[in-house]
């Protein structure tokens, strides 16, 4: 069994020195220029926009006609793991379905320090790598700390492939470099809860029973005089 905490630890010493070996730039700012649409689904799950991002490219490429669980087409049921989801309305759907409803739960996580952020990427794709003792592909592909090793269908280990798919860890690394408002502080972020918003009514201002106004003085000061004789 993969013992979390080690991972965690190991991955936190491994983005601190990771250094890319290929240009990601170009990935990153399509990545970057698509922050709307995956803050919409930050917004319902909480998990980190950049993270959907990265996970988004990895599954398929940044293709929206995929879903970010496998990179199945979200209008079909999937095949690949996590079998049987769909078919969903949009890719939003299908990416708030993969984030809430399948392992390892993003949208559960309450650490998204770069240590707790890395290590959900990694259960995201699966603890094989860590059950193999070597980096895991999903986030060094592309970097120095990736030494070899790749799954190339569900569950099949090939000690010999090679991955050349960017890395998330790198692709985070990448995207920070253009958008410097990407932290990784480990607040939690809340997600919207649907709601009917109440409406915006007016203040009404009470109106006075007994206006006042210049005709309405002058005339009770004559009545009173006559009230007077």
């Amino acid at each position: 069994m993969v013992d979390l905490v080690a991972l965690k630890a190991g991955n936190e010493k491994r983005w601190a020195k990771a250094k890319l070996t290929a240009n990601y730039s170009r990935i990153a700012k399509a990545l970057v220029d698509a922050k709307p649409r995956y803050q919409a689904v930050e917004a319902k799950t909480g998990v980190p926009w950049p993270v959907i991002a990265v996970i988004h490219e990895r599954e398929s490429s940044q293709n929206w006609g995929r879903s970010l669980a496998q990179g199945d087409p979200w209008n079909r049921v999937s095949t690949h793991v996590p079998r049987g989801r769909g078919p969903f309305k949009s890719w939003e759907e299908a990416a708030i379905d993969a984030l809430v409803n399948c392992g390892p739960y993003l949208a559960r996580n309450k650490d998204w320090s770069i240590g707790g952020t890395l290590t959900r990427l990694e259960e995201y794709n699966g603890l094989g790598y860590a059950a193999h003792g070597v980096p895991s592909a999903y986030l060094w592909a592309g970097s120095d700390q990736y030494l070899g090793g790749k799954y190339v269908a569900d569950g099949v280990w090939d000690a010999r492939a090679f991955d050349t798919q960017p890395g998330t860890a790198n692709l985070l690394k990448a995207m920070m470099a253009i958008d410097q408002t990407i932290t990784f502080t480990g607040a939690t972020i809340t997600p919207i809860k649907p709601g009917i918003p109440k409406p915006d009514i007016p203040k009404i201002q009470p109106v006075d029973p007994k206006p006042t106004s210049v005709w309405s003085s002058l005339f009770s000061a004559i009545l009173s005089i006559f009230k007077r004789k």
